[in-house]
């Protein structure tokens, strides 16, 4: 078995923190459109993409107070009947390779419908950059491996700039340059928690909790888990996850909670409970947490902290399971369908 830096995968890991500075930096230096000229935004990407787009969803509206909705690029092509009216509306497009099939169908078709502007975030400037009205690329997002860390970092760090911006909330953007330090602290503070964690075979169930902005990041880590160790994984609101999922939960289950500061004291509750069932938990948030931010960093904007320890624990249990992190059962870095 090759060493551990010897993995595309973990490289992008470690670095990715460069890489959401320069989303920060590409960001700033873009002329967006205004917030206030559009009676609705669509988030839409593919996979890890569409996981981002709920999460981005999520924080413009809580940002700017206006009508945001997530939807996959294939529902927005073959059922835009069942997602856009007669707002106007600006569409994000988010694809790491920017050649994603489906995402790159939907903004063609959006635009030749003329329903409005597009924005598009990218790690590489393809196609999909070309079809844009505003063109976001971060390189330094771009990777070797097949499932997406460091680029969908980037992105996220993008977006919640994107998002900032359009909110004229310009006190959150100074904030997040104080990110990729954070970053970097915890990569190195954690790593060894998140090994203990993924090397443990006698787990055979992962759930990964989040409500409002973190539950897109819920379902992504929980995308990492599937396609790197295949490995039963789910992701749930925490309230919901009582509704019957929680049946699942015995001393195989490890059950990962993303705390926020306003809700934290009911999230707590449904991780002691699961406890209670048999349950490893491992928490993640600014304070009181097994993983801790201490960041200091308004809690709108420090999204992507939860990120590298969880995909390091994906990481970990690839390789003890014998499986190829860069290289997932069944899976190609990009997906590209004939239309």
């Amino acid at each position: 078995m090759k060493l551990v830096p010897e993995y595309a995968t973990y490289r992008e890991i470690k670095s990715q923190t460069e890489a959401w500075a320069q989303a920060l930096d590409v960001v700033n230096a873009s002329a967006l459109p205004k917030a206030g000229d559009y009676d609705q935004i669509l988030f839409t990407g593919c996979g890890s993409t569409y996981y981002l787009s709920l999460a981005a969803a999520a924080l413009y509206q809580e940002l700017t107070g206006r009508t945001a909705r997530a939807v996959p690029g294939g529902e927005l092509l073959l059922n835009s009947q069942t997602v856009l009216t007669n707002q106007k509306t600006l569409l994000v497009a988010i694809s790491r390779s920017g050649t994603t099939t489906e995402t790159v169908k939907a903004v063609e078709k959006f635009k030749a419908e003329k329903r409005g502007e597009v924005v598009v975030i990218s790690n590489y400037d393809e196609v999909l950059s070309r079809l844009a009205d505003v063109n976001i690329v971060v390189d330094k997002g771009q990777e070797e491996s097949v499932a997406q860390t460091r680029s969908f970092a980037s992105m996220y760090v993008a977006v919640t700039a994107f998002c900032a911006r359009m909110a004229k909330r310009h006190d959150l953007l100074s904030a997040m340059h104080g990110l990729p330090k954070v970053g970097e602290r915890l990569i190195k503070k954690y790593e060894s928690f998140a090994r203990s964690i993924g090397e443990n075979l006698d787990f055979d169930r992962f759930y990964f909790l989040g409500s409002g902005i973190r539950y897109g990041l819920a379902c992504e880590v929980n995308l990492k888990m599937k396609e790197m160790t295949l490995t039963h994984s789910e992701p749930f609101h925490f309230l919901e996850f009582r509704h019957g999922p929680m049946s699942m939960v015995n001393e195989n289950a490890v059950v990962v909670g993303m705390l926020s500061d306003a809700n934290r004291v009911h999230e707590a509750k449904v991780l002691e409970e699961m406890k209670e069932l048999g349950g490893t938990v491992a928490s993640l948030g600014e304070i009181e947490a097994n993983i801790q931010f201490e960041s200091g960093i308004p809690k709108n904007v420090r999204g992507v902290l939860y990120l590298p320890v969880l995909q390091l624990m994906a990481f970990y249990r690839s390789l003890v399971k014998g499986l190829n992190p860069d290289r997932p059962t069944n899976l190609t870095a990009v997906v590209k369908l004939d239309f």
